[in-house]
C-alpha cells in the first residue's frame, strides 16, 4: 500500500488572531502525519514588516529567530511584506494578506498530494476547497475561533484545534501534562442528561490516528471520557451549552473519589465560534 502524501498550508495570521496564538508547529506536524502520512509540503504564510525591521532590531531579531525555529521543524516559511495605506483623512491601515499565494500554491501542488490540511477560518477559501476536492484530493480543515460555517460544511473533515493535545498551550499551567490526573485538557460533551444534572466529556488522549473512533470503549479509540457534574460548570458553559456538540470546554482531570477513573473539575468555556 502506497504511503499517503500530505500537504499542510497554514494561514498563520488568521490562526494567530483567532485563538491559535503560540501554536506549536512541532505538534501540528505530528498531527498531520498521524496516519503515517508522508508530509510532502509544509507551508506557513506569515506577515513580515520590513519597514519596522529596519528600525526595530528587537522585532527583527525575534522574527528571524522564530522563522528559523519553524524551519528547524521542517516548515517552509513564506512571508508577505506588510503594506501601509493612507486614506484622505490621514488614517494609516496595514495589509499583509497571503490568501492568494496560499491558494495558488495549493492548486499547483494538488496533483502531487492525496490529502491537504488547511489551517484557517477564512470563508474566502471555500472556492479553493471545492477546486481541490474536484481534483480528487481529500481536504481537511483545522481552525480555532471564528471559523466559517460554510467552510466547515464543505471540507471532508474539520478538526477544532483546541482539542488537539498540547497544540495550543494552557497559559495558566506551564508544566501541564495533558491527560494525567491534575492536568488541564480540552474536550466536548458527548452526552448530557439535563434532568439528572450530569454528563460525560470526551477528550483526546494523545496525537494519534483513528480520530473517527469516538467511542472510548473501543480499544483503538484515541478518545477518553470523564464524568462531569453540573456543579463543576464554572466560567461560561451552561447546561444548555453542554448539549451543543460545538461547545469546546477546558477542565481539570481529577481522580474520582467514588470509583476508578477520572472526573472533570472546574469546567470552563473555550471560545470556539463559527460564523
Amino acid at each position: 500500500m502506497s504511503q499517503l502524501k500530505v500537504g499542510v498550508f497554514v494561514d498563520a495570521e488568521n490562526i494567530k488572531f483567532n485563538g491559535g496564538y503560540n501554536l506549536r508547529y512541532d505538534v501540528l506536524r505530528r498531527f498531520a502525519a498521524r496516519n503515517d502520512g508522508h508530509l510532502l509540503r509544509l507551508n506557513i504564510y506569515l506577515a513580515f514588516d520590513a519597514d519596522r525591521a529596519k528600525d526595530d532590531s528587537e522585532y527583527a531579531r525575534k522574527t528571524y529567530n522564530y522563522h528559523n525555529t519553524l524551519r528547524d521543524f521542517g516548515w517552509k516559511v513564506i512571508t508577505k511584506n506588510v503594506k501601509r495605506y493612507t486614506d484622505a483623512d490621514g488614517n494609516v491601515t496595514t495589509k499583509a494578506n497571503s490568501d492568494l499565494e496560499m491558494a495558488v500554491d495549493a492548486m499547483l501542488q494538488v496533483e502531487n498530494l492525496d490529502e491537504i490540511l488547511l489551517l484557517t477560518g477564512d470563508g474566502d477559501f471555500l472556492t479553493l476547497v471545492t477546486a481541490l476536492q474536484n481534483k480528487g484530493c481529500r481536504v481537511e480543515l483545522m481552525g480555532f475561533n471564528n471559523v466559517s460555517r460554510q467552510l466547515i460544511r464543505q471540507v471532508d473533515a474539520y478538526h477544532p484545534g483546541f482539542l488537539i493535545p498540547d497544540l495550543v498551550p494552557i497559559h495558566y499551567e506551564s508544566r501541564n501534562d495533558w491527560g494525567r490526573p491534575g492536568s488541564v485538557v480540552r474536550g466536548y460533551c458527548s452526552k448530557w442528561f439535563p434532568e439528572k444534572g450530569y454528563g460525560f466529556l470526551n477528550f483526546l488522549t494523545a496525537v494519534q490516528g483513528k480520530l473517527w473512533i469516538t467511542d472510548h470503549r473501543e480499544a483503538d479509540s484515541p478518545w477518553s471520557s470523564v464524568f462531569c457534574h453540573i456543579n463543576e460548570l464554572a466560567d461560561g458553559p451552561t447546561a444548555e451549552d453542554m448539549q451543543n456538540r460545538d461547545t469546546v470546554v477546558e477542565f481539570y482531570l481529577k481522580e474520582s473519589d467514588v470509583e476508578d477513573g477520572l472526573v472533570a473539575q472546574n469546567v470552563r468555556s473555550v471560545q470556539a465560534q463559527s460564523r
